[in-house]
């Protein structure tokens, strides 16, 4: 009597392994937006094909592979946000700042510190939401958003709470738009910036929207100051922190932009 075995090596492994970071991967970057749904259904459709090859139909097998093969162009094209979203994710260190964060000795190499003047962001958010001042600011890194700072007005002018405040003050002409922060410098106001199109709460209006925007094709820090409520959010790598303190701000900028700073 012959018992069959099944030869599983350690490579054998490692490919289910990566599989499964893969598919969860790509789940957290299609949670919350209307692909979600199409993901769910070329799984399930993958899935079918590889059971019916299995039990060597072969007419179906064939019907199914044709879909599969086809599809794979259809991918490419309902998925190119997404996949655009990715590889700029994946070209940028706070991609892998991000990931290497259970691992010390990784996020030793990849964590990028920044010289920069936190002060008057924190002095000019904090007076801005006591007044309810809307303002959408946009923090840099290494992408510096050139292609959005020729939307707005140049300014590179030198940082100060008193220029962002006049900036954003209601009755400026270039209120409405995002400022772009660059190497301690304002590079750029009245600045447009593309709109999330991930689903989002009721109480977000399109300044929240920008910054998420933003901040999922890009490696910077969005800061939004509501201008109904003159509550205090930001957002960074697509994700968004509603209502927090301008010391909480403080923190959290001398936390990603890798500063040794003592919070005040």
């Amino acid at each position: 009597m012959n018992i069959l075995f099944i030869d599983i090596r350690i490579l054998d492994l490692l490919d289910i392994v990566l599989v499964a970071v893969l598919l969860y991967a790509l789940f957290r970057m299609l949670k919350g937006t209307v692909a979600i749904n199409i993901f769910f259904g070329i799984v399930s459709l993958f899935l079918i094909w590889k059971l019916v090859d299995a039990f060597q139909m072969e007419l179906l097998s064939q019907i199914l592979g044709a879909f599969v093969s086809v599809g794979l162009v259809a991918l490419i094209i309902i998925f190119q946000p997404e996949i655009r979203q990715f590889l700029l994710a994946l070209g940028t260190t706070t991609f892998f700042n991000k990931q290497s964060k259970r691992f010390n000795f990784l996020n030793n190499i990849f964590k990028e510190k920044f010289e920069f003047e936190i002060d008057p962001i924190i002095v000019a958010c904090r007076h801005m939401s006591e007044q309810k001042t809307g303002a959408l600011i946009i923090i840099t890194r290494q992408n510096e958003l050139n292609q959005f700072v020729k939307t707005g007005q140049v300014i590179d002018a030198n940082i100060s709470s008193q220029l962002i405040e006049n900036i954003f003050f209601k009755n400026s002409p270039l209120h409405d738009g995002a400022m772009i922060i660059t190497n301690n410098k304002v590079k750029a106001a009245g600045c447009i910036m593309p709109v999330s199109k991930k689903q989002i709460t009721t109480r977000a209006g399109l300044r929240h929207r920008a910054a998420i925007g933003i901040s999922e094709i890009s490696d910077c820090i969005s800061i939004i100051v509501s201008e109904e409520t003159g509550k205090i959010s930001y957002s960074i790598r697509g994700e968004m922190k509603y209502r927090i303190s301008p010391q909480r701000l403080q923190i959290m900028l001398i936390e990603e932009l890798g500063m040794e700073q003592e919070t005040k």
